[in-house]
């Protein structure tokens, strides 16, 4: 339980931090005031001053926020503006593109911590490729009546090298149901009924046979990762589950950990997407407390799979916050755009019925949310 707290504080904390450090950042590259920078809300446990600006860390660690100044002004109130702070700070004053380059400062960061985590682990721990060996056989499959075995490793198909088994899925897929020639390594069967241990580095070992075979994939249906169905043309192969990690120069890891980003927001966009369509179930939606139980799980299993999920929490943390709600970044966002094309602010009526509805609309979340995790715990 200890450990679930420390690294739910930490974590949360973590990505709060960046998110509202991106909005700071940006308005005091920008010259705009800044009155308070604060991790959590509610009432300040430790403030101190630098410069014109109070840093505080406040009781509710859940969320922060960053003060900027006359951030709700109308335009001519300049007389109630804290000390040491000019009309020339003033986030209202300042055209709208500037505004909108602040308030997305922070979603963005989100994104842009994701992909740091994930050029960590890139470099730090390598790349896992799943490798092309073959762990069942379905009976009566294209694979079978070809005659692949479990343990037989894919090594070309058509004359191309594979490396890993999505290469190896990919090329399946796409052949059309055009008959395929597969390159197999196969471990010999020793006097004694041993089979030899596959060589996970790709190699062909001495002590295995290549054969050529020729596969003619079938149209099948199969479940993809929301559990819809979908077809796709298949042999009838599962993976072995053997990993091969390779390791990645600094720059490498760079671009690996921009590919991880890339693919973390496809997730995260089409989840969103399948939620509201229903096909994830309104029950999967969670909360803070199972947030917490799986940043908790994962501090517990090593340092590389927290770090994962930081990266995935943030990248939701940046998406969820682009949404176009107006108490979100995005609703933000959105006004300014408005502003910028028809050259006028939105109405204040519509931005404060805007603010309403959005703040009833997270309530209602959050409730809901909450709600699932609790159902969660009682069911065990």
């Amino acid at each position: 339980m200890l450990t679930t707290i420390i690294a739910a504080v930490i974590v949360l904390g973590g990505l709060i931090f960046f998110h509202e450090l991106g909005h700071f950042l940006v308005a005091r590259a920008l010259g705009m005031g800044v009155s308070t920078f604060s991790l959590g809300f509610g009432p300040k446990l430790l403030t101190w001053k630098h410069g014109k600006t109070e840093y505080a860390l406040s009781l509710v660690p859940l969320g922060g926020y960053v003060a900027l100044v006359g951030e709700y002004e109308d335009g001519d109130k300049t007389s109630e503006l804290p000390d040491g702070f000019t009309p020339e700070e003033c986030f209202s004053f300042r055209p709208a593109w500037q505004r909108l380059l602040v308030v997305a400062a922070g979603p963005v960061f989100n994104i842009i911590l994701a992909w740091l985590l994930c050029w960590i682990m890139a470099y730090g721990w390598g790349m896992g490729l799943l490798l092309p060996h073959v762990g069942k056989v379905e009976a009566g499959s294209p694979a079978a009546v070809a005659g692949l075995l479990p343990g037989d490793t894919i090594l070309r198909i058509n004359g191309a090298p594979i490396q890993e088994w999505k290469e190896m899925a990919d090329a399946i897929n796409n052949s059309g149901g055009s008959p395929l020639q597969l390159m197999i390594s196969r471990p010999r069967t020793a006097a004694d009924g041993t089979v030899g241990v596959t060589n996970l580095s790709g190699v062909v070992s001495k002590d295995a046979q290549v054969l050529q075979v020729t596969v003619t994939p079938r149209l099948s249906v199969r479940k993809n990762i929301f559990r819809e169905d979908e077809k796709a043309w298949l042999v009838g192969i599962t993976a072995s589950g053997n990993v091969r990690r390779v390791e990645l120069g600094f720059f490498e890891a760079a671009r690996e950990g921009l590919t991880q980003t890339g693919q973390l927001l496809d997730l995260t966009w089409k989840s969103i997407v399948k939620l509201v369509q229903r096909v994830i179930p309104a029950d999967q939606v969670g909360g803070p407390i199972m947030i917490a139980q799986m940043v908790g799980q994962q501090a517990e299993q090593g340092l590389v799979g927290l770090l994962g999920l930081a990266a995935l929490i943030s990248i939701n943390l940046g998406v969820l916050n682009l949404l176009p709600v107006p108490v979100l970044d995005g609703g933000q966002i959105l006004f300014f755009l408005l502003e910028i094309i028809f050259r006028r602010p939105v109405p204040q009526v519509i931005q404060t019925w805007g603010m309403r509805f959005g703040v009833v609309l997270l309530a209602m979340l959050m409730i809901f949310s909450t709600y699932n995790d609790i159902m969660r715990i009682l069911r065990g």
